[in-house]
């Protein structure tokens, strides 16, 4: 039997039939497109693509800050039957050089100011256009933006403007999306993500993470090369907006304004974004309700988000939020701690929920197994494994790294935590940041946690340092809130109050901030490189 058709694409087609002249994309308030010109132009762009000689498979990269024509790119790239290559916009040039090298991508789309801060120049590929640019008029056949478009955008009935560029038909198994780690370890090994992968992701938005209806917007703050670009997906399903803020990335006091104007909107966040929301909303005294006309769902995750934090956001900003845990490996799908187990406070284990990572998500399983891959007791840490259609095809020109990522259809994740009698997973660690001192596991997100509810401790980032007698000590770095003095002393004191006396930090560092990528996870490696 042969294997299913399947192309994302169709999604996109499917609305612009459907509903044409409904708005879909926005550059701040500013209309851009409306679903029929989204898919007009991304099938003028396609067409482009396939005049130019790219082949169903070919790789198009993406170093782009947030912009409105990510969106057009991607599709565009899909409605060719491409896969679409996207790159970290923070990325050093000759880092994305390698990536687009590595991913042997034929065309490669940048906004011009994050190639120019170097003076280097990107190669490589036949063709590297500005979307900024003149060229990417030419490609699109039309205007960058079109100020003059009224609330419906002037959009045409699509038998008008007739779709004369078929959708390149893909099987569901085929390269969409090759999205490369963050290569802390050596260089970033590229995420073979297919078409069902996204599909299943998309579906499982609604199963798992939140309802989406055509009034809402989902906003762009998040990096559009990680998982906030591939939640596009479920929102064009229901037929929503997507709206790039006009600062291209994450201002509160900007997204708390286009939330008042354009409705209370959605997003992916990092937990330093919900941190710094969270913050606004305190320091503007807003009330959990005005909060909510700016906000329906922030759904968090990509790092830790520990109980305390979570507590404030839900004490100052209301029932907004949702957690999902997942990997590039398995994008945006793993667990779920939904709206109302965060809400259950009269819920006996609603504290250890909280600081969990919540169920497995509809389309996965998952385990918690020890290092010979053999299923732990309940409340034994080990190493999380997913399996489900989510989960990658696997590494790009690297076999033998897939073969030991997926065994026998299981991702071994590199995560450690544990599963509760409920099915709730409480991730401890990533395996790599375990710390062995004289024979015994320490996790440092047990001893962070701890941590943070010292008085004037704004973050905390806990750390191994080779000892030449215990193997490993503990080492925390901490940043003061703004205005405060920590004393070791007193955090010294809580750790002996809360954790075993072997667990607590042998050295404290106190550091005006932490090092982050642009995801707001806290590069650890960077800061063992600190200790030697």
């Amino acid at each position: 039997m042969p294997e299913p058709e399947l192309n994302l694409a169709h999604l996109l087609q499917r609305q612009a039939r459907l509903a044409p002249e409904c708005p879909a994309i926005f550059l701040g308030t500013q209309g851009v497109a409306t679903h029929g010109q989204w898919a007009q132009r991304c099938q003028r762009l396609a067409a482009q693509f396939q005049a130019a000689g790219l082949q169903p498979g070919d790789r198009v990269a993406l170093f782009m800050r947030n912009h409105v024509r990510y969106l057009e790119v991607m599709f565009g790239a899909w409605w060719a039957g491409l896969a679409v290559v996207p790159i970290n916009a923070k990325l050093h040039v000759r880092e994305a050089q390698w990536i687009i090298d590595n991913a042997q991508a034929r065309w490669t789309f940048v906004t011009a100011d994050i190639t120019s801060d170097t003076g280097e120049h990107l190669t490589g590929s036949e063709r590297i256009v500005d979307v900024d640019g003149p060229e990417a008029d030419v490609l699109w056949q039309g205007p960058r933006l079109n100020p003059t478009l009224n609330p419906a955008f002037g959009a045409t009935h699509p038998n008008e403007t007739p779709f004369d560029t078929p959708i390149t038909e893909r099987r569901r198994d085929d390269l969409a999306w090759l999205f490369y780690t963050s290569g802390t370890t050596g260089r970033p090994k590229g995420v073979m993500i297919t078409h069902h992968n996204l599909m299943t992701m998309g579906l499982a938005y609604f199963t798992d993470v939140d309802a989406i209806s055509p009034q809402d917007c989902i906003a762009y703050a998040a990096p559009m090369s990680h998982g906030a670009g591939i939640y596009a997906i479920p929102h064009l399903m229901a037929g929503a907006r997507h709206m790039v803020p006009p600062s291209g990335g994450f201002d509160p006091a900007e997204l708390f304004a286009l939330g008042q104007q354009l409705g209370p909107l959605s997003l992916f966040a990092a937990p330093t974004i919900v941190k710094r929301l969270v913050d606004h909303a305190e320091q503007t005294a807003l009330s959990a309700s005005a909060c909510g006309q700016s906000f329906k769902t922030v759904v968090y995750g990509g790092a830790p988000m520990y109980a305390a934090d979570i507590q404030r956001a839900l004490r100052v900003m209301g029932p907004r939020f949702v957690q999902i845990y997942g990997q590039g490996e398995s994008p945006m799908v793993g667990t779920a701690l939904s709206r109302h187990h965060l809400q259950d406070t009269a819920h006996p284990r609603h504290a250890e929920r909280l600081a969990s990572v919540g169920v497995a998500q509809t389309p996965v399983r998952i385990r918690v197994t020890d290092a010979q891959g053999q299923d732990l007791p309940l409340g034994e840490v080990g190493e999380v494994l997913i399996q489900g259609d989510s989960v990658m095809a696997g590494y790009w020109r690297n076999p033998e790294a897939t073969a030991h990522a997926i065994q026998n259809d299981w991702l071994f994740t590199g995560d450690m935590g544990c599963l509760d009698a409920d099915g709730f997973l409480t991730l401890k660690d990533r395996s790599k940041d375990l710390i062995i001192s004289g024979g015994s596991n320490i996790y440092p997100r047990e001893i962070e946690e701890v941590l943070l509810h010292a008085p004037g401790v704004a973050e905390v980032a806990v750390v191994g340092a080779p000892d030449a007698e215990w193997g490993e000590v503990v080492v925390a770095f901490v940043v003061p809130q703004a205005g405060h003095t920590i004393e070791t002393a007193v955090l010294d004191a809580l750790c002996l109050q809360e954790i075993a006396r072997f667990k607590r930090p042998k050295r404290y560092e106190i550091v005006t901030s932490l090092p982050k990528n642009n995801y707001g996870k806290v590069l650890k490696t960077e800061l063992r490189q600190r200790l030697g």
